[in-house]
């Protein structure tokens, strides 16, 4: 079966067919067959879900550069609050679990950063440290939630269950960093690696789906693995 790129990557080299236009699934719901961890921890499957175990670690989509898409993620919490996040936008082929953090953009996976002396900027569905919520959108562990995160051009807006939290233009104004594990401020590229993090072994939390469809728009050709 030939399986066609869902999004502009940095891959393409051609207008898209209309076929290229549907959602192209990253997780197969049987292995992490395209993933690749950095860091500590692990992540498994066990009934066709993603779970995290430990951290800090990354397990990243390998070889591929992700822009000018959306991408969909479905997950939820053990309990009714856990620490995880999404990366987009990272520059680089990671080689460790902290790069992504400092130099990409993390849509942060935490209900309640107050429990940890974090503010808004910092809760789900932000871009962790740069943005403050447009809505509060959340579920509840154990609920399913759902980001529909659209990468344009250099504009990223999130989607969290429907609603929009976060709608942020390169070159908008951020914040000072609070914390030296903040990322540091600065433009992201437009093509960049995505990503899953597992936070730690109190933090547990469950992917069910990761998927991404094209905008339609053509992309930049650029070398892989750069």
């Amino acid at each position: 079966m030939l399986i066609l790129p869902a999004c502009r990557s940095s891959l393409a080299q051609s207008v898209p067919s209309e076929s290229t236009k549907s959602w192209r699934q990253l997780f197969n719901g049987k292995d992490l067959t395209g993933w690749k961890h950095v860091g500590d921890g692990t992540m498994t499957v066990e009934n066709g879900i993603i779970q995290t175990h430990g951290g800090m670690g990354l397990l990243y989509w390998d070889g591929q550069k992700f822009g000018n898409c959306t991408i969909r993620v479905v997950f939820r919490m053990e309990k009714e609050n856990s620490n995880a996040g999404f990366y987009i936008r990272i520059p680089i082929e990671p080689r460790e679990a902290w790069m992504p953090v400092w130099y990409g953009y993390e849509v942060q996976i935490d209900n309640h950063p107050e429990t940890s002396g974090e503010d808004e900027y910092h809760s789900t569905g932000m871009l962790y440290a740069f943005t403050k919520p447009l809505a509060i959108a959340w579920k509840p562990g154990p609920e399913w939630n759902e980001f529909e995160i659209t990468l344009d051009g250099d504009r990223t807006v999130v989607m969290l269950n429907g609603v929009k939290v976060t709608d942020f233009k390169e070159g908008d104004p951020v914040p000072p960093r609070k914390f030296d594990y903040e990322p540091y401020p600065g433009i992201r590229p437009e093509y960049g690696y995505i990503g899953m993090q597992n936070h730690g072994e109190h933090d547990v939390v469950f992917y069910k789906e990761i998927a991404v469809k094209p905008l339609g728009k053509e992309g930049k050709s650029k070398g892989d693995k750069k």
